[in-house]
């Protein structure tokens, strides 16, 4: 089998770096939906400091973010394990 040329190699190289950025890309909006929900629950008056409430709810909204996260990732990993077995 041939080997592919630096063109073909620039185009596949070009794609995983789309790839990379628009996963970047959708991160990046995923943690500022999740900070916007978290701000709104946890944030009545803005001021220079946070009070103690505040530090503690918007750490546990993180918290039950990065969680629940993680379970659907692990969920989605599952069922394309069975998808192809």
């Amino acid at each position: 089998m041939a080997e592919p040329d630096s063109g073909e190699r620039a185009v596949s190289e070009l794609r995983e770096l789309v790839a990379a950025e628009q996963k970047r890309a959708q991160f990046t909006a995923q943690v500022h939906d999740f900070m916007e929900v978290c701000w709104d629950k946890c944030v009545d008056k803005p001021g220079s400091k946070l009070d103690h409430r505040t530090e503690s709810c918007l750490a546990s909204c993180v918290d039950r973010f990065i969680d629940t996260t993680l379970s659907i990732t692990q969920r989605f990993s599952q069922l394309l394990q069975k998808a192809g077995h």
